[in-house]
């Protein structure tokens, strides 16, 4: 026992010196580590799907899944990082969402009739870079030309970007591949008409969130929705207090001239518990008496600012 004892003394007081250098060598480390760029975050596709066709063994389906639930994950996790207070979700570049698009695309090239993703491509991607949108998009239209939903796809993409005439062309190409629906052809008759109005906006995000497959597409059409219903609402407020001989203290005032107007699309007003204005999110609007003119409140509302 005694020699035991002499044997392991020497290991056993080496431990209890470095442990607590240890420790100071740690703390010091953390006190001096170096603040990287937020480009840093994002860590590069280890591997490209193209190179995985044919060596996946029949998962090419599932490595797609993979991919475009990651692309979800990973514009939903810089979203919630984000420090600012109001999203523009028309400019997403901000969040340096650099990887968006080779997640999509690697899920695409692994399963070419991923809707799924090409949908949330022309969703997510112009706000980022409308030619990368425009790209993943006409990718699918050449693997699938049967599909006629591509072709809705990538005439919304050019309607973001207020190409119209494209826009038109696009929706006209689709409506006559075979089982098309008639909506194609009344968007190319809408583009060509009043491609910039609100009317052919609120037709695009309702059908947009009609035929939503993922929360965040999903979420977009409903704000845009919500804008579109308060930019009427906001018209028509902003139309009665230029009529004010005085701009009044508060909205509650012209509350009866409101109640004579009639907003498109069977939109109305909103009241809440207190009596005040609110916008479709049920935040109150805003008077901005020195000019006299009533706006979304862009501290407290979710709906996108214009």
């Amino acid at each position: 026992m005694i020699s035991f004892l002499r044997a392991s003394w020497l290991p056993l007081a080496a431990v209890a010196v470095l442990l607590p250098l240890i420790g100071l060598l740690s703390d010091a480390a953390n006190a001096n580590r170096v603040a990287l760029s937020e480009s840093y975050e994002d860590s590069d596709l280890e591997f490209q799907g193209r190179r995985l066709k044919g060596f996946a063994l029949g998962a090419e389906g599932l490595l797609a899944d993979w991919y475009w639930i990651r692309s979800l994950q990973y514009i939903g996790g810089k979203i919630v990082r984000t420090e600012s207070e109001q999203l523009n979700i028309d400019d997403l570049r901000s969040l340096n969402p650099r990887l968006l698009y080779p997640l999509l695309d690697n899920a695409t090239d692994l399963d070419p009739s991923y809707m799924a993703a090409y949908s949330y491509g022309a969703v997510m991607l112009p706000a980022i870079d409308t030619e990368l949108a425009i790209r993943l998009t006409e990718k699918g239209i050449r693997d699938n030309p049967k599909a006629w939903r591509l072709h809705q796809y990538l005439g919304y993409i050019y309607w973001h970007s207020k190409n119209f005439e494209k826009a038109a062309e696009t929706y006209d190409a689709g409506s006559r591949i075979e089982g098309a629906p008639p909506f194609l052809r009344q968007m190319a008759a809408a583009m060509r008409a009043q491609g910039g109005s609100r009317d052919t906006a609120r037709l695009i995000y309702s059908q947009m969130l009609a035929e939503a497959e993922d929360r965040q597409s999903r979420e977009s059409a409903e704000l845009r929705l919500m804008q579109l219903d308060s930019l009427d609402q906001l018209d028509a407020i902003n139309s009665i207090l230029k009529q004010q001989p005085a701009c009044p203290s508060s909205l509650t005032s012209i509350l009866p001239r409101l109640r004579n107007v009639n907003l498109p699309n069977g939109n109305d007003f909103k009241l809440n518990d207190r009596g005040q204005l609110v916008d479709p999110s049920g935040v109150p609007y805003v008077l901005h008496r020195e000019s006299c003119i009533a706006a979304v409140d862009d501290k407290n509302s979710v709906i996108p600012q214009f």
